[in-house]
């Protein structure tokens, strides 16, 4: 297995072995017949059983990959840090600016989706159509505050729990926020730099 290099110079990744790459070619799969189903017999009219025929998989392997249809129509997939970019964050780098850091922490999350920007860009299509999918999908971002969690509270070191918690509490406002705003200019340019103009935003916004 050979390493692939860290975008922040630290610790190279591992690159996914064969298992990880079916694993996720099959979650792809997965997500790409229920969106043709649901462009086809609308958000309603689509069940797990029909994503199942269309991928041709039983609805035990469907459940080994996604809670529920919305989850697969979401795209949700776990969370996972470079562990480069989070030894550098913890250390407290790499521009020492909180902030900044968070968006450097943040990048290969934002600019390289799990499952691919098509595929972010028609769930968060489907996520502005619908409130219910928009929701799930918050809720599903607040379960994501664990992974985020620990590496906060290294880089906050002796700082008080709660200010990790809130910390944590605003990665997930970051990347919810930039995937919004990355949606409302048609999916196109960087999402790191739309991280960048959320943080200004933010900036603006404590400041005034």
């Amino acid at each position: 297995m050979t390493a692939a290099p860290s975008p922040t110079g630290g610790t190279p990744q591992a690159a996914p072995g064969l298992r990880e790459r079916k694993k996720a070619q099959r979650r792809a799969a997965l997500v790409d017949a229920t969106h043709r189903l649901v462009a086809e017999h609308g958000l309603d009219g689509v069940t797990v059983e029909l994503v199942c025929a269309e991928a041709g998989v039983s609805p035990r392997t469907f459940f080994n990959y996604f809670a529920t249809k919305d989850d697969a129509l979401l795209g949700h997939s776990p969370w996972t840090l470079d562990p480069g970019a989070a030894a550098v964050f913890a250390a407290g780098g790499p521009s020492g600016h909180l902030l900044d850091d968070l968006v450097t922490l943040l990048a290969p999350v934002l600019d390289d989706p799990p499952l691919g920007r098509e595929r972010m860009h028609r769930a968060l299509e489907l996520a502005t159509e619908h409130p219910r999918l928009m929701a799930h999908h918050v809720a599903w971002m607040d379960q994501q505050k664990d992974r985020l969690l620990d590496v906060v509270r290294s880089r906050l070191g002796d700082a008080s729990p709660q200010l990790a918690d809130t910390v944590t509490g605003l990665v997930l406002v970051l990347v919810h926020s930039t995937f919004v705003r990355w949606e409302a200019a048609g999916g196109t340019g960087e999402a790191e730099e739309h991280a960048r103009a959320v943080v200004a935003d933010l900036r603006a916004v404590v400041t005034a």
